[in-house]
């Protein structure tokens, strides 16, 4: 299906970026946070079994799994502060201008960063929604990888401040967190996106755990933030970028 965005440009729904990492049950699980692999397992009651290759009549399964650990998820201010909030109150509206940025972060003190001088040195859309970071090297093995105490790349607090100023509400990376591992729970970026807690912005979304492939090439899309019905600070997600092609 072609949708006109304007009279100049137009997107090609049938050639979707699809930006998510789905959830497995196995040993090569994607995982963070000291947790261990999801489970997906037969309902078991008494005679019923919830799998047909066991005998069952139906495929019926429990999935146990945690969003921020497991699989794509986006979250809101609600992760963080004492007063319930979830992502789906929040969200209301799902296709926004997106900018695709790579960035090498910097290696400083054991530690990879991504500074504000990398960000302000790159020209970013004034009428951009949405920041997709994807960080190098991009390798299929972020799809699989443990990064419980891997000290994986975060991004330095002072992006928060100029994302907010420059007029971002959606942040999607490709890291298990945009806050250090280990920071004694100051979670630094989190709260400066999210005003938490002066006056927390329920408006604002964080997307952790995307994976952008590397023939994607940096520049603008149209983002289509797609999530599942949670009524919780955080949900699976599923981020698809459409490229935005000119009308001849």
């Amino acid at each position: 299906m072609i949708l006109h965005l304007n009279q100049r440009e137009f997107i090609n729904t049938l050639k979707p970026i699809d930006l998510s990492i789905e959830l497995t049950a196995n040993n090569n699980s994607l995982k963070a946070w000291g947790q261990e692999n999801p489970e997906i397992e037969p309902v078991r009651d008494g005679n019923f079994v919830g799998s047909v290759a066991e005998g069952g009549v139906v495929n019926f399964k429990n999935i146990f799994f945690n969003p921020h650990a497991h699989l794509t998820h986006t979250e809101c201010c609600g992760h963080i502060t004492e007063d319930f909030h979830s992502v789906n109150d929040g969200l209301k509206n799902f296709f926004f201008n997106a900018q695709l940025l790579t960035f090498t972060p910097v290696e400083k003190n054991e530690e990879s960063i991504i500074t504000l001088d990398q960000v302000k040195s790159l020209d970013i859309d004034p009428d951009v929604d949405a920041i997709v970071i994807r960080t190098l090297p991009n390798t299929d093995a972020k799809r699989t990888f443990n990064y419980t105490g891997s000290n994986p790349p975060f991004i330095h607090v002072d992006v928060a401040h100029y994302f907010i100023e420059i007029g971002v509400n959606h942040l999607l990376v490709d890291l298990p967190s945009v806050d250090k591992e280990q920071d004694g729970g100051a979670l630094a970026f989190h709260h400066a996106f999210w005003n938490v807690p002066e006056n927390p912005n329920t408006i604002r979304t964080i997307t952790e755990f995307i994976f952008v492939p590397k023939e994607v090439e940096d520049g603008l899309y149209i983002l289509e933030l797609q999530m599942s019905s949670f009524k919780n600070d955080a949900c699976p997600s599923r981020p698809v970028l459409y490229n935005r092609q000119k009308i001849e």
